[in-house]
């Protein structure tokens, strides 16, 4: 069993499938509250109770985000929970199986492997089938070509002679395939991708992801709410050493 809040998900915003939905203290175990009861109480209190009602960012988005900090953290333990409350959420599970694929290239082949031994079991108890995931091939979303082209040539000039692999395969697997899948939105991919950068602690990744987040729809505000959700999931000093980054691209967007 696992601790429960009082309140029901239904009453938190989630949506319900298939009966009831998942609470958010379905992902808190009892130990929590038999060793660290004070700890037990910020989940509660403040973190289910404040972080996840904030309307800045929506249920839907949080979940998404927590979930593809935990495939960056490598926590599996409680993957499967946050898989489960996020498909309660309103996550599909094509949008799942697209973040674990896209989290490979992001976090390490490692962790999405291990994602995906996690959100088998969920998918098999909600019935999820071949159907209900992304198409292996499918049409691509239209191409930015001239962004692409800028992209491309800057990268090719810094690194084709450190790594010509790397460039090669960074253009035609992530940003010629990958970026370019439908099955998530590209304000989602860019989201995922700059929450598994806050999780790994890597902020000098972030200014062109911020940047493309933006420009896919992701708000200031989303972003800033964003930032609060990771420093209780990825730890106060990640989330400080990624504050300055955003505090940069929000002041070059403002000009």
């Amino acid at each position: 069993m696992k601790t429960r809040l009082a309140a029901s998900a239904l009453a938190l915003g989630f949506a319900a499938t298939a009966g009831s939905a998942q609470d958010l203290g379905t992902t808190l175990p009892d130990a929590v509250g038999q060793v660290a009861p004070k700890l037990e109480a910020y989940a509660q209190d403040d973190l289910f109770g404040s972080v996840w009602t904030d309307e800045a960012l929506s249920m839907r988005d949080r979940a998404l985000v927590t979930v593809a900090a935990k495939i960056t953290r490598h926590e599996t333990g409680s993957l499967s929970e946050h898989i489960a409350l996020a498909l309660d959420a309103g996550v599909t599970p094509a949008e799942i199986s697209e973040t674990i694929t896209h989290l490979a290239f992001y976090t390490g082949w490692g962790n999405a492997v291990a994602a995906a031994e996690a959100a088998a079991p969920v998918y098999e108890e909600r019935g999820v089938t071949e159907d209900d995931l992304p198409a292996l091939d499918p049409e691509l979303m239209p191409l930015d070509q001239e962004s692409e082209d800028a992209r491309q040539e800057n990268v090719q000039s810094t690194y084709g002679d450190v790594s010509q692999g790397v460039v090669d395969n960074t253009e035609q697997l992530l940003f010629l395939d990958l970026w370019l899948r439908p099955a998530l939105e590209p304000r989602d991919r860019s989201l995922v991708t700059v929450a598994g950068l806050i999780a790994a602690g890597q902020p000098e990744q972030m200014t062109f992801h911020l940047n493309r987040a933006m420009d896919n729809g992701l708000t200031q505000e989303e972003a800033g709410a964003m930032l609060s959700h990771l420093a209780f999931y990825a730890g106060w000093p990640r989330v400080f050493s990624a504050m300055p980054v955003a505090a940069d691209v929000f002041e070059s967007r403002s000009e």
